[in-house]
């Protein structure tokens, strides 16, 4: 089936839907396991983190406008690249996403009721792939009050942590003297901090997944992405100076909930629970963006007969892909229910790196105006996402590189 779906997004909305992707679950937890690697070179990590969806970003943006539809970077690999390509990106995004789905379901579930984690965690899934079922402006609208309870909570954590006395500007580590807990801190280290921050910042891929649901892509995409991007690192930068100028390197590597253990530390213990609230909620803007763009994705790989086709149905009256939505939806509550995916940030790290990978060799090779900064941004980008993704910790990289060859042999039985 080869419906199209409704273009009912302007620039705010698609900022907006950016926003709830990537002000989601990682702003609370990946500042931990990065100064864990990085020390106090957390800053440089999330600088080089942010120069690389930068240039993917911007790729991303450039490719979107010759392909404005549904799917993402698996469009652009398979028309620039070759159908593989196209089938490698679609499949490392999906199979990686998913996991990453499930992981912000349970950090709901861990929030909001820790002793019935699993079931909160599909009610969420539940909830969550109804409201995308009644159409993209519905869930806009939600993502939109999501994203504003996320950012009062950041700017209370800010504000709270750098006005109090345990604040020590000596702590950020922006000199020479930056160490990680083992010693100073490594290039590898901080590599790998950016690899890990990388997973935070992934979101604006929603942007582009949801081409096909855009007032005029041309103009809208290329606005919306960038902006995005720039507001959440605005906001990221924050947060992890407030933080690190708190707990300091060591303490903030050890933490599991570092911006909990920041307001405790600056002395606003009544803040927890409030941060807790917060946590919840930006797990669930990104969870809803998510089974946003897999579903989209998922769309496109089945109307190329990647996937089975009557996921490629849209509903008659909500315009959705809702076939897709609820597979995707199905997919993830069992996973939500069943098992543990605390290591899925590493993976889904490292797929996501894969996906732009592609979407960075596929904008080389586009030629028009400006040809020239278009190739010297995704040369940066692709190199950057090799070089972070080989970064992350071993098992990552072990199970990542063997989840993209699954996705080859099975494109080749497929060919067969």
């Amino acid at each position: 089936m080869t419906q199209e779906l409704r273009r009912t997004l302007g620039v705010f909305d698609a900022v907006v839907v950016g926003l709830g992707a990537m002000l989601g679950a990682g702003v609370f937890v990946a500042l931990g396991p990065a100064a864990g690697a990085a020390g106090s070179g957390l800053l440089w990590g999330l600088a080089v983190a942010a120069l690389v969806a930068y240039c993917n970003a911007m790729s991303s943006a450039r490719l979107a406008v010759d392909y404005p539809a549904s799917g993402g970077t698996y469009v652009y690999g398979r028309e620039r690249l070759g159908p593989f390509w196209g089938w490698l990106a679609g499949w490392a995004f999906v199979v990686g996403k998913t996991a990453s789905c499930a992981a912000m379901a349970l950090t709901v579930g861990a929030y909001v009721w820790p002793g019935q984690a699993h079931a909160v965690a599909v009610g969420a899934v539940v909830v969550l792939t109804a409201v995308n079922y009644g159409g993209v402006q519905k869930s806009a609208t939600l993502t939109r009050v999501i994203v504003a309870v996320v950012l009062g909570v950041l700017a209370a954590v800010v504000v709270v942590s750098l006005g109090s006395d345990a604040a020590d500007a000596g702590r950020l580590g922006l000199g020479t003297e930056a160490r990680s807990e083992g010693g100073p801190a490594s290039a590898h280290g901080v590599l790998q901090a950016a690899g890990l921050l990388f997973f935070a910042f992934a979101g604006y891929a929603r942007i582009t997944t949801l081409g096909e649901e855009v007032r005029d892509p041309a103009r809208t995409i290329p606005r919306a992405v960038p902006l995005a991007l720039g507001l959440v690192l605005a906001v990221y930068a924050c947060v992890a100076v407030a933080v690190l100028s708190v707990l300091g390197a060591g303490e903030l590597g050890r933490s599991a909930a570092p911006l909990a253990d920041a307001v405790r530390a600056a002395g606003a213990s009544w803040l927890v629970p409030v941060v807790r609230v917060g946590a919840a909620a930006a797990a669930l803007g990104a969870l809803l963006a998510l089974i946003l763009g897999i579903s989209r994705t998922t769309l496109a790989m089945a109307r190329d007969g990647h996937l089975p086709r009557a996921l490629a149905a849209v509903h008659p009256r909500f315009r959705v892909p809702h076939r897709a939505e609820l597979a995707v939806g199905g997919v993830v509550a069992v996973l939500a229910a069943t098992v543990d995916v605390r290591g899925a940030i590493g993976f889904s790290s490292f797929g996501v790196l894969a996906y732009y990978a592609i979407a960075n060799a596929s904008a080389w090779t586009v030629g028009a105006v400006g040809a020239v900064w278009v190739r010297i941004r995704a040369a940066v980008g692709l190199v950057g996402c090799v070089v972070l993704a080989f970064a992350l910790p071993v098992p990552s990289v072990v199970t990542g590189a063997a989840v993209l060859l699954l996705g080859a042999a099975l494109y080749a039985v497929r060919r067969r």
